[in-house]
């Protein structure tokens, strides 16, 4: 199982006081993405930029993610390989769109829930039963009981709850579940990189749904004033 799938298990066998955008949930999708593929080696980082190939390996094919995840393989496909390679936070509001939908799909929770998200209700919550229980279920609950750093930093960003409880966090991955002390033990700055581009992107789209509802409630009261 994947990281994105097991943030997915997370948000949904969480769903008890925790309501989460899905706007929010696609970018962190796309973000465990993107760290199991420099897991993989089929993914690097030059700095802020995804490159497909590690230094010194220009000459050499990114090799593909060792796992039948078909997500994951697609998401390896849709790597940009030319220069100037992508930053980190386009390639989350790229790859991020309606990915929700596309692993509710995967995990067969077709029907209403995945027609919910596609169209973009403001949020969602899924009964867990919809969720077949399996050992690839068990091992992500394993992950988010243990606090395991990436998955729980994951998690804080799309809004969910942190496993003892406490707050998410406040949008920055030094706060809240998967914070720097945490991270730092990861060894991996790339790892840090990704999980402060979802954050910065989520911060960014909270205030654009922000302004949108300040436009609308600010338009509603002109049609209340004629």
């Amino acid at each position: 199982m994947t990281t994105a799938r097991d943030l997915l298990v997370v948000v949904i066998d969480t769903r008890s006081g925790t309501s989460v955008e899905p706007g929010d949930l696609s970018l962190a999708l796309a973000g465990a993405e993107l760290i199991d593929l420099i897991d993989a080696g089929a993914a690097d980082l030059g700095g802020d930029r995804v490159v497909v190939q590690a230094p010194g390996q220009a000459a050499e094919p990114a090799p593909e993610p060792a796992t039948g995840d078909p997500l994951l393989r697609q998401a390896a496909s849709s790597l940009v390989r030319q220069e100037p390679h992508e930053p980190v936070e386009d390639w989350l509001w790229r790859r991020g769109r309606d990915l929700v939908a596309a692993y509710l799909a995967e995990l067969g929770t077709t029907g209403s829930a995945a027609s919910r998200w596609r169209s973009r209700k403001p949020s969602l919550s899924i009964d867990p039963s919809a969720l077949a229980d399996s050992p690839a279920r068990r091992h992500a609950n394993d992950r988010w009981a243990a606090h395991e750093p990436v998955l729980a930093a994951l998690a804080a960003a799309a809004g969910v709850a942190a496993a003892d409880g406490g707050d998410p966090g406040d949008g920055d991955p030094g706060n809240g579940p998967g914070g720097h002390d945490e991270l730092a033990d990861l060894g991996d700055d790339r790892v840090v990189t990704v999980l402060a581009a979802v954050n910065e992107a989520v911060v960014e789209l909270a205030g654009v749904r922000q302004r949108r509802a300040v436009e609308a409630a600010a338009f509603d009261n002109i049609w209340r004033a004629v």
